[in-house]
């Protein structure tokens, strides 16, 4: 199988390291306008990645084509590479957001793409796979879905949905990356505030969260039942719960993924 990726930037070349780290069997092409820089980190990375400025070039023989490109960019990436490209037996993978399967059509020639077109929104974290990978296809062949879900499935969670979910999938996971991370910097800052050194309170933060996952991982539960048993009435715990309540955490998550969705 060969994947092409038009676009190096942060998720182009976080997919194509996550690719090259788990299937190395996987051909790889990248191609971005620039020959420096991070097209020379991928080449560096692994040698199942060939890098090229070319985008032509790069989807040469590619079973999936993998736009990774800003969303003003997407028409004219399409428009040229449409030419050369052949959609009867390459399949169009778009990692674009915000623009649906439909819209990506009606760029194609003729509107038309026998193997289909599909919408993939991961998060960076596909580099060391752990990305959540939601997953819309539209006109594709079974064999094809089935093969594009099997590379993604050492690359983290990776869930089918209906399009009208990739808005909200994209609050929830990709730009959940960045709210985690903002919990880790707070908590890390408190922990300075209160002692530790910055490596270490951070260290501590992120160890933190991988236990609560674990826990819920092993347990199954709902996260208020692992809360209700660290918050003993008149207790520290509870105490700063509330705290954190009454200067609208739970309001501001939601809020912010609800913004993210608009």
């Amino acid at each position: 199988m060969k994947i092409s990726i038009i676009g190096a930037g942060n998720m182009g070349g976080a997919i194509a390291r996550g690719i090259a780290a788990s299937q190395p069997e996987v051909k790889l092409s990248v191609s971005s306008p620039n020959r420096h820089g991070e097209l020379d980190r991928l080449a560096a990375y692994s040698s199942s990645i060939a890098v090229t400025t070319s985008n032509t070039e790069c989807i040469a023989g590619a079973d999936y084509i993998v736009v990774a490109v800003k969303p003003w960019l997407l028409a004219t990436v399409i428009d040229e590479i449409a030419p050369i490209a052949d959609f009867s037996r390459q399949t169009l993978v778009s990692i674009v957001a915000g623009v649906s399967c439909s819209d990506i059509l009606a760029m194609l020639p003729g509107g038309i793409a026998p193997a289909g077109v599909v919408r993939v929104i991961p998060n960076t974290a596909i580099a060391v796979m752990e990305s959540v990978n939601f997953v819309t296809f539209k006109d594709t062949p079974q064999e094809r879905q089935d093969a594009l879900l099997k590379v993604l499935e050492p690359l983290g969670m990776s869930m089918p949905v209906e399009e009208r979910l990739m808005g909200a999938g994209t609050a929830l996971a990709s730009c959940g990356i960045a709210y985690a991370l903002r919990y880790i910097r707070a908590a890390a800052e408190g922990g300075v505030e209160l002692g530790f050194y910055p490596d270490q309170a951070k260290k501590i933060v992120m160890q933190t969260l991988l236990g609560a996952v674990k826990l819920l991982e092993a347990s199954g539960e709902n996260p208020e039942t692992e809360i209700d048993k660290v918050t003993t009435p008149g207790g520290i715990t509870i105490k700063g719960l509330n705290a954190m309540e009454r200067n609208g955490f739970t309001t501001a998550v939601i809020e912010g993924l609800k913004n993210s969705c608009k």
